[in-house]
């Protein structure tokens, strides 16, 4: 075997053996010894070998199996006998027995042995054999080897006649298995390679050598050839067909992959030992035979067989002539060539028959397409390049043009394609432009038909890979013509198919997902490869190649669509840069060739809309690439990217410009549908491409403007798109400054507003760009804001901001409604459950109750409008009820049960009736925290636009407190700088690049007096009114003004008071709304000792009246609040008022006082009767464990009457006992009008808390609480003092100290009321500071007049007069207060009026006091730190100036004509200036649709002329207690008017 090592090995098994005992008692112990002999019986030395890698020996003992007559050994041996020594030779079996007596005695007992080759030449076949053990005792025996070899080896070959052999029992099993190259135990196999000795047996052989097994042929592979081209050679005539058949068989076996591996021995006898000169003739001749036979056999079996080893057969064919011409010189080349010719000529005749579905002849012309591209090889070793190219073009071109679909050939003839082009014929250029033409139109016709595109791919790229471009980027023009030939053949087709691919729904299972995306990857390279190839002069020819205008129109709008589905971003993997580049690079310069076209094609008369739609498509999409946006890139890749290809963008934008100016009037059929693509384009970051763009907005604007008289269009699209667009996370302040500045922009153009001022349509124009520019701004801090992970107000006021512009600005209502949803489930994340309430409130007003259909919309499905309206109220309600809003949800439980009612839907009528029962028991039964308000001051420019600049006032949170919330702001902003003071920002601040926060706390002024002004009114139903609806809110600041008194401090302590006018009601759609107005004004200190008195002198009533009444569930409060009182005037509270407005000094210099100062004068005396009722109360109640305090009290209280010089009461008051319930005194007074506070019409909700141990983060220090508390000349635990705001230098966003907690009132008098304050405890009373609003008690607080309900001088009552008698008036003497100001469009001054102050019952939750701690959170230090004294608003905030809105005793309102002429029914209606912005729905307000819709009967809701059958709404009064007319009670003030509704704007 040629480059093969000959092997002669035979491996022999010793399996087992059956011996007899031999006349012993005992089994033998038997041993065999193995030799190898030859002919003449000579031991062959060194052939037997143990095992692998052994050296061989002599012989060989196998192992011993004692006392075993039928052993088993299974031992191998290696028998490397020479190929010249095998045959003659053979082996023997000598059995020995092993004696145990006798070690060294081995008596042999008998023998066996097996020749290695027969007579005929064959070796002893494979396989287990039974030999005959034959007895012998003596080793003489076999000396002569002569003797036994002519006996039978083997049973098997034993005749039937020796029955003596075969019945004997001992027997011995052997198994032989031979390895030789060449040796073969096949008699077939032999007879064949000794053809010579028997010619008669060749036809016999040969017909034999089929089968013959495999494995023997390619053993003798190179003999056997020998054997079959040496009988050609001699009997060519005779057995030509016969050795051609032997010879195809052969072939075909080593196409088995049992064999394969003997291909290359094949390959090796034909270049080296193949010497069959003249077997070409005969090898052609046959096979041309066969060829001619297809068409017409029956069976196609054999030929098939025959053409799958025409590779093999053609390379014979080849050698074999070369073999001659060497021999010859080159004789009969003609001969050859005509009988070569011949034969394709064949071929091409039974490749041409067309078959109809899966015939044997097309079977037959698949099998010799598979191997037709073998024989180009051998082909190219006689024949010249275009020759073989010739002979492949005829053949490939004579299959038959139209195949079915399920035919096999088809597959097969593109394999034959691909294995053309991958094969080195199609690499030469010479015959590449030969073969080119049969390829394209193969691989045009199954493109167009869709088959097969994965084998198409594959020729596409194989194609396109052989064509180079020279280095200096010169094209040759072979090449040329080639890219030519498969642009005019395959571009067409080529992006039809990656169309069809790409709108082909994705096939399943991963495989065939993998190879969906190898195919359209391929197909993609290869539409990218071919248009780099493509030059100017391929344009050329490309587009004048069109026939008709239809033609190019579609294979625009193919290229254009093919183009936007390159760019999609799932089209390469992320990390593709590079080709994302390269891809983006060839359509930017496929479009600059196809614009011309366009240009030329579509314009003037021959406008088609759709191909320049499809234009600007691709273009925006282009420049808004992830991967082009040069910006997110680091400096050193943009760096590259820009060297070698340039910013794309901006190439791209230029081109966009140029071809909107050749569109001429046609773009008026672009708007406004390009706006939002365009605008897109914009909100890149690059200025170049938005100086470019910018100017097709005032194009657009400007042909609006002709066709129908303004830009509706344009505006309208301009704002939806952006809105989506700037959502998603486009656009920056630049781009916004772009809009309204005069950046210079591309070519003549200014800039856009700039442009804008030059038209006819300026006005509107500058408008437009206004809106823009504000909507922008909005969009702006709302993409910022939602970046953000948790839900804080930042988000939501932003949402609030862009949802009230588009209601109010653009009225724009679907983007309205969507923004509404967003900042519902804002406030639902953030679990605010009232204002999402209110939120979904804007909603519902704008439905009607009709059947109007409505269509799916965000998450409403398709209904009715009744029905959308019905799911918003329920779903409303259940939120009003989680955010412990229930008298809202009440109204709107009615409303809808008004619905069912009127359609006699008893069923959901019941439900509703339970559901608004659940609700006044839940008003009734649970208790609600009351929140607290704090003003928000966000200054500078870094802050968001509807931000910047502004103050606000938010609601808190539950339980927050003011440092908890300034540190929830300052967590919100981070970078904000915290102001340590309360003024007014100056400019700097205003325009500093930095964020500022000003943060201090609120006292809300309660707009339903009705309610709270009622007696018998629960606190929980009072608790709501005083938070709920709330407009104004307050904030108090102590100064001294002139020279202050080190004595008596109190002589010139003022009070600056602010309130704050919000834009809209709190709580609404947010937690917090813009200020809209701020007044101030400032109370002398007379007013604010008048305010301190009259508001201890409620407290008193209220905390008397609620003991009395069982509402507290123990007495501690009261017996604070008497101690607190008794307490501070003992060690010289009310006496230092005394020193200082009782001295005739005062009096002398302050004539216009005199009627507050008797007025002070009667509530210091009042307050004295009251303590002494309250001590009467207090002896009642008192514990036994408390009696010792109260004599304390007792004995304090004759003090402090001393120190009053108080004897006994004065005429009036003991003549007019304070009507109080039970028994207990009470005075009523006159409505005497001081001038304090513009909310001396107003009553403020006061807040307790139970007395409790908490440090203040002031950073006022205790110190300062004390001497908070030597202001007054009170304990810690008052109320009177003044309404105190702290100072920003002390506010507790630098928590520095804390005051110290002092929870009893055990201290010395002297160290708690003492008046008299050492100079290192005083300071200056201005610094107040920032602290939330902490009251042990309730307290009722005024409410402000406007200045034209305020009763004039000769109506108000005379102070001399005894208070308890209402109906007596006063002086007609009243003074203004002094120096009173404001800051906001109101009056420059307003005086604080008295009005008449009916005390009425608190809420049993503002008394819950569980120790001795002092009442007052002014003056406490014990109760809460220093900075709760000046920081809120004190129990004076509830002074007699206004009118009292949470604590009085159940006493019944006097007369009306009691009350003074003063106190009209309109009292409580503030003048208001209409909102900027709309305020949010009000619940108070349902009777008022936005839109009037017919309703029939049952339907409408009638007016409220009788008195309900259920109870009054909360916010109504019941309508018999209300006049009509203008003789209405003035007890009961009217209710303020509420406002609208949004929709109502």
């Amino acid at each position: 075997m040629p480059d093969c090592e000959m092997r002669n090995d035979l491996y022999m098994t010793l399996e087992k053996g059956e011996f007899e005992k031999g006349g012993k008692s005992v089994a033998r112990n038997v041993e065999i010894t193995v030799y190898v002999l030859d002919a003449d019986g000579q031991i062959l030395k060194g052939y037997v070998a143990a095992g692998s890698g052994e050296p061989g020996a002599d012989e060989y003992h196998s192992l011993v199996l004692y006392h075993n007559n039928s052993p088993r050994w299974a031992e191998q041996i290696k028998l490397p006998i020479p190929v010249d020594m095998f045959r003659g030779s053979h082996v023997r079996f000598e059995f020995r027995h092993c004696s145990t007596k006798d070690k060294g005695e081995k008596k042999l007992f008998g023998y066996s042995f097996v020749p290695l080759m027969q007579e005929d030449g064959r070796t002893l076949p494979d396989g287990t054999h039974e030999l005959i053990i034959y007895k012998c005792e003596e080793n003489t025996s076999l000396a002569d080897c002569s003797r036994y070899l002519k006996l039978p080896f083997s049973k098997a070959n034993l005749p039937s006649n020796n029955q003596t052999l075969k019945g004997t029992k001992e027997s011995f099993w052997i198994t032989s298995f031979l390895c030789s190259t060449k040796l073969t135990q096949n008699g077939d196999m032999l007879d064949l390679l000794k053809w010579r000795a028997h010619p008669e047996r060749i036809n016999d052989s040969l017909s034999k050598l089929k089968e013959i097994d495999g494995s023997e042929i390619v053993k003798f592979l190179q003999d056997t050839l020998d054997t079959l081209f040496g009988i050609l050679d001699e009997s060519s005539q005779r057995y030509s067909l016969k050795v051609f058949d032997s010879l195809v068989h052969i072939i075909n076996l080593l196409q088995d992959s049992k064999f394969q591996h003997f291909k290359p021995v094949m390959d090796t006898y034909i270049e080296s030992h193949f010497a069959g000169a003249l077997s070409y003739r005969d090898l052609i001749k046959v096979l041309k035979w066969y060829m001619d036979r297809i068409v017409e056999a029956e069976h196609q079996d054999h030929i098939q067989q025959v053409l799958k080893a025409s590779e093999y057969i053609f390379k014979y064919i080849i050698q074999s002539r070369r073999l001659f011409s060497l021999a010859t010189g080159g004789q009969n080349e003609e001969e050859f060539r005509a009988c070569i010719h011949e034969l394709f000529m064949s071929i091409c005749f039974f490749l041409s028959q067309e078959n109809k579905g899966i015939s044997p002849v097309a079977q037959t012309q698949a099998v010799f397409l598979r191997t037709f591209p073998a024989i180009y090889s051998e082909l190219l070793k006689f024949f010249t390049v275009r020759e073989v190219a010739g002979f492949v073009r005829e053949t490939l071109a004579s299959l038959p043009t139209v195949v079915q679909a399920d035919s096999p050939l088809e597959a097969v003839k593109l394999q034959c394609i691909s294995k053309t082009v991958e094969s080195q014929l199609y690499i030469n250029p010479e015959s590449r432009c030969i073969l080119l033409p049969v390829v394209l139109r193969v691989l045009q016709t199954c493109l167009q038909e869709q088959r097969d595109l994965v084998m198409c791919a594959r020729i596409f790229t194989s194609m396109l890979s052989l064509i180079k471009k020279e280095e200096n980027g010169i094209v040759e023009p072979a090449v040329s013509e080639e890219v030519e030939l498969i642009v005019e053949s395959l571009l067409g087709v080529l992006l039809r198919t990656i169309l069809e691919i790409s709108n082909r729904p994705q096939p399943a299972g991963p495989a065939m997902r993998l190879q969906f995306q190898d195919v359209t990857g391929e197909f993609v390279a290869c539409l990218l490869a071919l248009l780099r190839h493509m030059s100017d002069k391929h344009y050329q020819k490309l587009l004048q190649a069109f026939s008709s205008k239809d033609d190019l129109r579609d294979f625009l709008l193919h290229i254009f669509t093919v183009f936007r589905i390159l760019i999609r971003p799932e089209m390469f993997p992320k990390d593709w840069t590079v080709m994302r580049l390269v891809t983006n690079n060839v359509i930017i310069t496929t479009v600059l060739y196809l614009s011309d076209a366009l240009r030329k094609n579509f314009l003037s008369d021959k406008f088609d809309y759709k191909v320049w739609d499809s234009y600007f498509y691709l273009s925006v999409i282009f420049i808004n690439q992830p991967c082009l946006q040069l910006e997110s890139f680091s400096p050193s890749k943009r760096k590259k990217i820009l060297e070698k290809y340039g910013d794309m963008r901006v190439m791209m934008g230029c081109e966009i410009f140029s071809m909107w100016q050749n569109l001429g009037e046609h773009k008026l059929n672009f708007i406004p549908a390009m706006i939002g693509p365009f605008l897109e384009v914009t909100l890149v970051p690059q200025p170049d491409l938005r100086n470019v763009m910018i100017p097709i907005f005032h194009d657009m604007m400007d042909w609006e403007q002709r066709r129908s008289g303004n830009f509706k269009q344009v505006e309208a699209k301009l704002i939806d798109k952006l809105d989506s667009l700037m959502s998603e996370g486009k656009g920056d302040e630049t781009y916004r400054e772009l809009f309204n500045s005069i950046i210079p922009l591309f070519g003549p153009y200014p800039s856009l507003l700039k442009k804008i001022e030059r038209e006819t349509w300026r006005e509107s124009g500058i408008s437009l760009i206004a809106t823009v520019t504000r909507l922008m701004e909005r969009l702006l801090d709302y993409r910022d804001c939602m970046k953000l992970g948790e839900v804080d107000g930042k988000k939501i006021g932003c949402t609030v901001s862009l949802l009230n512009f588009y209601k109010t600005e653009l009225n724009k209502e679907e983007m309205y409604i969507r923004y509404i949803h967003k900042l519902y489930d804002l406030h639902l994340k953030a679990q605010n459950y009232t204002e999402a309430s209110y939120t979904l409130l804007l909603y519902d007003e704008l439905l009607e109750w009709s059947d109007r259909p409505l269509r799916e919309f965000l998450n409403y499905p398709m209904q009715s409008e009744w029905h959308r309206k019905e799911y918003l109220h329920l779903t409303i309600i259940q939120n009003f009820d989680r955010g412990k809003c229930w008298e809202n949800g009440i109204i709107l439980c009615r409303e809808l049960a008004d619905q069912y009612e009127s359609y006699y839907d008893y069923r959901n009528l019941s439900k509703m009736r339970m559901m608004e029962a659940s609700l006044y028991d839940k008003i009734m039964d649970q208790q609600r925290l009351e929140p607290e308000f704090f003003r928000v001051g966000f200054y500078g420019k870094k802050f968001p636009f509807f931000l910047r600049n502004k103050e606000f006032v938010c609601r808190g949170h539950d339980y927050e407190r003011l440092e908890a919330f300034q540190q929830r702001m300052l967590n919100e902003f981070p970078h904000a700088i915290a102001m340590q003071h309360v003024n007014q920002p100056d400019q700097t601040i205003y325009q500093a690049d930095a964020q500022y926060l000003q943060i201090y706390a609120v006292t809300p002024i309660p707009e339903s007096q009705d309610v709270l002004q009622r007696d018998g009114v629960p606190d929980n139903i009072k608790s709501f009114y005083k938070f709920n609806h709330i407009w104004r809110f307050r904030y108090d600041r102590p100064f001294h003004k002139g020279t202050k008194d080190k004595e008596n401090e109190f002589k010139s302590l003022w009070v600056e008071r602010t309130t704050l006018t919000l834009v809209q009601s709190l709580p609404g759609i947010s937690r917090w709304f813009e200020v809209e107005k701020r007044e101030l004004v400032e109370v002398s200190p007379l007013e604010n000792a008048i305010e301190v008195i009259e508001n201890k002198n409620l407290q008193l009533r209220t905390l008397i009246t609620q003991c009395q009444s069982r509402q507290m569930q123990n007495i501690n409060p009261l017996t604070m609040c008497l101690n607190g009182v008794i307490d501070a005037a003992v060690n010289g509270g009310l006496a230092r008022y005394q020193e200082a407005f009782f001295v005739k000094d005062y009096i002398m210099n302050h004539p216009e006082d005199g009627d507050k100062i008797g007025r002070l004068r009667e509530l210091m005396f009042e307050q004295a009767h009251i303590l002494e009722y309250g001590l009467t109360v207090h002896e009642k109640y008192v514990p036994q464990d408390m009696r010792p305090l109260h004599k304390k009290l007792v004995d304090q209280f004759h003090l402090m009457k001393s120190s009053l010089g108080i004897q006994e009461f004065p005429a009036y008051v003991r003549a007019s006992p304070v009507p109080f319930t039970n028994g207990s005194p009470r005075t009523y007074r006159n409505s005497v009008h001081s001038i304090i506070s513009p909310d001396t019409g107003r009553g403020v909700a006061r807040r307790s808390y139970p007395a409790v141990n908490r440090y203040s983060s002031s950073s006022l220090s205790s110190q300062a609480s004390n001497e908070v508390s030597n202001i007054t000349g009170q304990s810690e635990s008052s109320d009177e003092v003044f309404n105190m705001q702290p100072s920003p230098s002390t506010s507790s966003l630098s928590s520095n100290h804390s005051a110290s907690p002092n929870v009893t009132s055990s201290a010395p008098s002297s160290t708690r009321g003492s008046p008299q304050m050492a100079e290192k405890h005083k300071h200056s009373r201005e610094n107040a500071c920032l602290s939330p609003r902490e009251r042990p008690v309730s307290a009722i607080f005024p409410n402000p007049l406007d200045p034209a309900q305020r009763a004039p001088a000769h109506q108000i009552g005379d102070t001399t007069l005894p208070r308890s008698d209402p109906n007596l008036s006063a002086p007609d003497k009243v003074s203004t207060a002094k120096n009173a100001r404001s800051q906001s469009p109101g009056p420059m001054s307003r005086s604080p009026q008295k009005t008449t102050m009916p005390p009425f019952t608190p809420s049993p939750t503002e008394c819950q006091s569980t120790s001795l701690v002092s009442n007052s959170p002014v003056l406490s230090g014990s109760y809460s730190s220093g900075i709760s004294s000046l920081s809120r608003c004190s129990v004076s905030e509830a002074s007699g100036t206004e009118l009292p809105t949470g604590d009085h005793p159940p006493h019944p309102l006097p007369p009306p004509s009691a009350l003074p002429n003063s106190i009209s029914s309109s009292s409580d209606e503030p003048i208001r200036r209409e909102n900027k912005t709309p305020p949010p729905y009000s619940v108070y307000e349902r009777n008022n649709p936005r839109r009037p819709v017919p309703l029939p009967h049952s339907l409408s809701i009638p007016p409220q002329t009788d008195p309900p059958a259920l109870p009054p709404k909360p916010h109504q009064l019941r309508t018999g207690s209300i006049k009509l007319d203008g003789n209405a009670d003035p007890r009961v003030p009217r209710p303020r008017p509420l406002p609208r509704k949004v929709s109502q704007l």
